[in-house]
């Protein structure tokens, strides 16, 4: 299986939708009552987090991919 870059962004955003999705199952279960529209903040919130978390990873990766070994030219 071929490697692929860790995107931290995705991750975020994936934890505040399963996090949506698991108080709506538990509305559905019957175990709580959730209101139609909290899945909104949660979303709003986790999309305005993973651009912040997909932003400062771009700056990291561009600046340490722009430097370049000390060692390579002797």
């Amino acid at each position: 299986m071929p490697r692929h870059e860790f995107q931290p962004g995705k991750l975020v955003v994936g934890l505040f939708l399963t996090a949506g999705g698991i108080a709506y199952a538990g509305d559905a279960g019957g175990w709580w009552e959730t209101e139609w529209f909290a899945i909104i903040p949660v979303v709003f919130v986790g999309l305005c987090l993973a651009g912040a978390v997909a932003s400062v990873n771009h700056a990291v990766r561009r600046r340490r991919t722009g430097r370049k070994p000390q060692d390579a030219n002797p």
